[in-house]
């Protein structure tokens, strides 16, 4: 145990199980989908079969009598009733009319599984027949897919509102970059595509609406990350809203960026239930999950200006983002932060990045792990080896070249974005050293020199050096808590940071714990209720240490004053004296001067007890906003076999260093990581949301959508350095999107570095074996 300041440190630090484990894996999990209260109805939405069409008709006389329907709900009846879902404002969408997501379609589809009528039924059985029997009549319209061909202004707009495809215009970077690429050595190019991906958490969308009539409160049930952002949309767009709007966010199955936000069948649903007086659950099936939301799906033209040494001068990047047929409250993040992350941990002088959002008739996109920083990870990192590849240099070396120094932090990036701190090299050195680089690269020349019969696995090696911001920008950056402490010790923390997953019941306990010098047990973290607190942001962009719980230490901060005043005053000794241990205070200078937490806690109520003039009780709701956003730095590099009779990809290696500042709990950290790697070599090897021609799903079910497996995942080695932020007191920088970034780059570029010898410079991602056995042989 370690003594700062005469407190003992005995939590922070260890690698604590994750407290809901073992209720969750017992069965005891209170998810969406398990609430069945009295007189529950059930939804299912028609979807529209088409990707671009115009609506004739809704024919619902069939479905409406069938057993057990309730209602059947179509868009032609809550247009202008039920408001459309707004897009978050940003400054690159001023003067635009943003096409906006109705609850549901009502002269015209835009994709295909767009929700065009809900059937409200006593069973979901009931619902799904009644569904099939309602008669939708389309005329058909020519679909936008290419976002490419939208960005040149070769298709027709999808909106009438708009005078073409391209909806937002994104542009960074300084200097004079004409003089920069005059001075280059040589010019290194490349194109990149991202193809459009799934989250697919393991709970899809679920939401339970409840109306109260006699008390006007609607109470949502929303297997969400962002509860009071529902809260506050429903506020708005619902007519004639209720009063009083509770959301509550119970166990959540997964949300990675997709359950940020707020859903046409949120608003369908929530109609409904205050309509009939009645609750209604609507839990979404896979195949409506996997058309509903995507992310990715950005194209990227790079040149950078380089010297004969790898040094960087200058770079410019057209990204192109296939946003999909409307915008969604978070829909914008992304293709702004792919446009200023991409310069990621180098010092490059003058950049030029051009970013354009296009409107396509696929679903929406939105974030989704890294929320824009993975792909503009992407396309800096592939270009960085072929830098290297083009001059001769190793990857390592050019990267060591370019790395922001030291003593450069904080560093402002050629996109604009300020870097709080940073000390690369050594999570670089140990990422190399645990992925056996040099013994690598060496079996790889001497596989080069050896000849063989052209059937000897290709072995690659890829690097990424990536950076990743955590807090998200303007309100998000801004986190409420409240620190109740019992009359018996007991300590209750209100938090806004609604997990799904991340462990957050267990850091934040071992924070309050040490602060207070309390036994963990006596902790108790609240979470996901909007009646516990008066406003919240919920848990995206690795907010949850670094804001949530910046907020919660402010309170703990402000419950110690005040018990040390209270316990300086009963001990006759100064607050200063007053120390915190093991659910003991103490007077540091004669610990006989002592006195239990909970005696502590009960004297707090008693005003006899108190010091003169102040107020009994021990409760304190406190915020905290980060000054700018913390930003963690990660080394990935894998090792590969690429067999090119088959071309099957084959892990030797993969590691990978996160200096994400102070870690709370290790465990729970490697856990974040295990998580995000798997969701990034999926990215890499295996995932893609595809359309035909006409604007159909070529793989809307588990069956064909690549879904990595435990068996598909290598041996990680991982490690971790530790640079504190200055912007927050627990030094945190957020670790659950870091490995996000860096893993699908990392190994795109061990593939590409396997395949470099056929003289292929880029297949696209994911890098399936059919992909590679094809470039293979088109070279022979």
């Amino acid at each position: 145990m370690v003594h700062q300041q005469g407190r003992v440190l005995a939590y922070v630090g260890q690698s604590l199980n994750r407290f809901e484990d073992d209720r969750l894996l017992k069965g005891g999990g209170a998810f969406v989908d398990d609430m069945k209260p009295p007189g529950l109805l059930h939804g299912y939405f028609v979807r529209s079969q088409h990707a671009h069409a115009q609506i004739l008709s809704v024919d619902v006389s069939q479905a409406q009598s069938m057993p057990g329907v309730v209602a059947v709900l179509t868009g032609a009846e809550i247009a202008g009733r039920v408001k459309t879902v707004p897009s978050r404002y940003t400054k690159e969408l001023e003067g635009v009319d943003v096409p906006q997501h109705p609850a549901l379609a009502h002269e015209k589809v835009c994709y295909v599984g767009q929700p065009v009528a809900v059937v409200v039924a006593e069973s979901l059985y009931m619902a799904k027949d009644a569904a099939d029997a309602v008669q939708v009549s389309y005329e058909p319209l020519t679909p936008v897919l290419d976002p490419v061909e939208a960005a040149d202004g070769n298709s027709d707009s999808i909106h009438a509102t708009m005078d073409s495809n391209v909806i937002m215009r994104i542009r960074a970077g300084r200097g004079d970059l004409a003089a920069s690429f005059a001075k280059a050595d040589r010019i290194v190019k490349g194109t990149y595509n991202i193809p459009r991906l799934s989250a697919a958490p393991m709970e899809a969308r679920a939401v339970l609406a409840q109306y109260h009539r006699d008390e006007d409160q609607l109470t949502l049930w929303s297997s969400t990350q962002t509860p009071f952002k529902i809260k506050n949309h429903l506020e708005i767009l619902l007519p004639n809203p209720p009063k009083n709007i509770r959301v509550i966010a119970p166990d959540v199955g997964g949300g990675f960026g997709q359950k940020v936000e707020v859903w046409p069948e949120d608003l369908a649903i929530s109609y409904l239930a205050v309509e009939l007086g009645q609750p209604i659950k609507w839990v979404e099936e896979r195949w409506e999950n996997l058309l509903a939301y995507h992310a990715r799906g950005y194209v990227s033209d790079v040149e950078a200006a380089v010297k004969n040494d790898g040094t960087i001068l200058a770079m410019r990047l057209r990204i192109i983002a296939d946003v999909g047929a409307y915008f969604l409250t978070a829909t914008p993040g992304p293709p702004v932060n792919a446009v200023l992350r991409c310069a990621g941990p180098y010092a490059i002088p003058d950049m030029d990045v051009e970013g354009l959002a296009v409107i396509t008739n696929k679903p929406s996109t939105g974030p989704y792990r890294g929320a824009g920083g993975p792909e503009g990870a992407y396309f800096m990192e592939r270009t960085v080896d072929l830098i290297a590849k083009d001059l001769g240099l190793d990857p390592v070396a050019v990267r060591r070249k370019n790395l922001i120094p030291n003593n450069a932090f904080p560093y402002k990036t050629a996109t604009g974005l300020t870097y709080d701190s940073g000390n690369y090299g050594p999570a670089l050195d140990r990422a190399l050293e645990l992925s056996e680089y040099s013994h690598y690269r060496q079996l790889q020349k001497d596989a080069i020199q050896k000849e063989g019969t052209g059937r000897e696995p290709l072995i690659g090696i890829g690097v990424a050096t990536v950076v990743k911001a955590s807090g998200g920008g303007g309100a998000m950056m801004s986190s409420i808590a409240r620190v109740d402490i019992q009359p018996d010790g007991r300590v209750k923390v209100f938090t806004e940071i609604t997990p799904h997953g991340q462990g957050t019941e267990t850091t934040f306990a071992q924070i309050a714990a040490d602060e207070l010098g309390v036994d963990i047990e006596n902790v108790e973290i609240l979470h996901g209720d909007t009646n516990d607190l008066p406003w919240g942001q919920g848990t995206f962009a690795s907010r949850g240490l670094s804001a949530g719980g910046s907020a919660m230490h402010a309170g703990l901060q402000e419950a110690r004053q005040k018990l040390s005043q209270i316990a300086g005053h009963i001990l006759e000794c100064s607050p200063e004296a007053v120390a915190f241990e093991g659910g003991t205070v103490f007077n540091l200078e004669d610990r006989e001067q002592a006195m239990s937490f909970a005696e502590l806690a009960s004297a707090a109520r008693d005003p006899e007890r108190l010091p003169p003039g102040m107020e009994p009780g021990l409760a304190f709701q406190t915020e905290f906003t980060l000054p700018n956003n913390p930003y963690g730095f990660a080394a990935h590099i894998a090792v590969v076999e690429v067999d090119p009779e088959t071309g099957g990809v084959k892990f030797l290696r993969y590691a990978a260093v996160h200096d994400s500042g102070k870690v709370i709990n290790p465990k729970l950290f490697e856990a974040q990581i295990h998580g995000a790697l798997a969701q990034g070599l999926g990215q890499a090897l295996t995932e893609v949301t595809g359309y035909n021609q006409d604007g159909q799903p070529t793989n809307g079910t588990f069956m064909n959508y690549g879904m990595p497996v435990a068996a598909d995942m290598p041996d990680f080695r991982l490690d971790f350095t530790e640079t504190e932020s200055p912007t927050n007191p627990l030094g945190v920088k957020g670790v659950g999107e870091l490995p996000t970034v860096a893993s699908p780059v990392a190994v795109a570029n061990a593939v590409m570095d396997a395949l470099a010898g056929a003289g292929i410079r880029n297949i696209d991602t994911p890098l399936t074996p059919d992909k590679i056995w094809k470039a293979l042989h088109s070279q022979t």
